[in-house]
């Protein structure tokens, strides 16, 4: 008898356990996620452009390919866009070891494209990031295009600096990591300032 009281405890258990974490634990997550300081960001962080319409997320990178913007990191699964990219987002890096020659091919050839196009390669403008998603990049990667988006775009450099300085992000918790500029947002005020010159 001592065995099935065992049996009946081990299911209650199982079906509280199972209530608190498959039920109320994602319920109160959910309505938090509502509360008006949390909903940019349990609603994805949609950033919008002039029209009104969704262009992206602020906490996923895209590339950029025109001259008159900045542009991100390269990601191995190309930000979860494109034909190959799964439909519900794909994450992660390529996995290659240092010593792997595709690894060696794929900067030489990225670092090659980015001095064709009249930026000096930088760690980050070379090297992707564990995710394949970061929207951030170095100061110093945005130093290293200021002048060919001021030139595409006929800005003074002066203009587009405080631009940057808004969307510079410090070190997470003051310690950890270096400063990023968010990549979709100082290319979004770019198209508002341009915009406002005209």
């Amino acid at each position: 008898m001592s065995v099935f009281r065992e049996i009946i405890k081990g299911i209650r258990l199982t079906l509280v356990l199972w209530i608190l974490t498959a039920v109320i634990y994602p319920s109160l997550i959910l309505l938090a996620g509502q509360l008006p300081f949390l909903q940019n960001q349990a609603h994805g962080s949609i950033v919008v452009n002039l029209e009104n319409q969704p262009v992206g997320s602020a906490l996923i990178g895209q590339t950029f390919t025109s001259e008159r913007y900045f542009q991100s990191r390269p990601s191995t699964v190309e930000y979860s866009t494109g034909k190959d990219a799964a439909p519900t987002g794909i994450s992660g890096a390529s996995n290659l070891a240092p010593s792997n020659p595709e690894l060696l091919k794929r900067i030489e050839a990225q670092a090659k494209q980015l001095q064709e196009n009249g930026i000096q390669p930088t760690a980050d403008l070379v090297y992707t990031s564990g995710s394949g998603l970061d929207p951030h990049i170095t100061l110093e990667a945005v130093e290293a295009q200021l002048v060919r988006v001021a030139k595409a775009r006929n800005f003074s450099t002066d203009e587009i600096v405080p631009l940057v300085n808004k969307h510079t992000q410090g070190r997470f918790l003051g310690i950890f990591g270096e400063p990023g500029v968010n990549v979709l947002k100082l290319n979004q005020e770019l198209d508002v300032l341009e915009a406002a010159k005209k």
